[in-house]
């Protein structure tokens, strides 16, 4: 086993936030495979509250930097800015792989560097911030000081870095002024190594449902939003620029 409670003081450097409560830390860093093992709660509902925190903070620092950007803009620099690849760096940068606690089969399978696993872990942390502190602002100070190294001087240089949920969300709204949605439908294996089911509907009840199946829900969502648009794309006759 990696190190963990013994070295939260190393980690909270790392974040440049001390824990009042050091449990709730503990609780961040489980995932669900050692929680299976030990009897011990998951992380599963901090990383529920911290991808809204995340969300959030996010939105409330873009609209703050880039005062005279306008709402499409920014709702692409939040999308590249808070998805699991980019959490994951940061997750990379603070050294958050060696304190997750991993069960045996999860921890043999190389779990520490799964990107799924860290992002996750990163918004569980966040979610644990929160409810320690009571404090949004101070989560937000947080979420910047963690995103600086990453954040942009213009919030142009993110416009051509797009996943497929932004991409399908723009065509949604611009072509029938709403979004898709996402439905968790399933999810098998065993917990070290489990597969989640993910069902996209469209705004339009003319066009068919996707499923997609990966190890993360957002990974699922992201195939699920890779079919619709390139249906979408070929149904309405639209060049693919993605």
């Amino acid at each position: 086993m990696k190190k963990h409670k013994s070295n939260l003081s190393e980690l909270e450097e790392y974040l440049n936030y001390p824990f009042r409560n050091s449990q709730l830390l503990e609780q961040a860093l489980t995932h669900t495979s050692y929680a299976n093992e030990s009897k011990t709660e998951d992380n599963e509902r901090l990383e529920f509250l911290g991808d809204a925190v995340l969300e959030l903070a996010v939105s409330h620092l873009l609209y703050l930097s880039f005062p005279q950007a306008e709402e499409g803009k920014l709702t692409k620099a939040r999308a590249f800015l808070v998805n699991e690849k980019s959490l994951a760096r940061v997750a990379h940068k603070i050294k958050l792989g060696q304190f997750i606690r991993l069960g045996k089969g999860e921890e043999q399978q190389g779990g520490r560097k799964r990107e799924s696993i860290l992002a996750d872990t990163l918004e569980a942390i966040l979610g644990a911030i929160y409810l320690d502190s009571q404090d949004f602002f101070l989560t937000q100070k947080i979420v910047a000081y963690l995103l600086k190294p990453f954040w942009p001087k213009k919030v142009e240089e993110l416009e051509e870095k797009k996943d497929y949920k932004t991409l399908l969300q723009e065509l949604t709204q611009d072509r029938f002024g709403d979004r898709p949605i996402y439905t968790l439908v399933d999810s098998f294996g065993p917990d070290h190594a489990k597969t989640f089911k993910v069902k996209l509907t469209l705004p339009s009840k003319k066009f068919p449902e996707f499923f997609a199946q990966a190890p993360s829900i957002k990974k699922a969502e992201q195939q699920a939003a890779k079919k619709a648009l390139f249906f979408l794309q070929k149904e309405l006759n639209i060049k693919n620029n993605s």
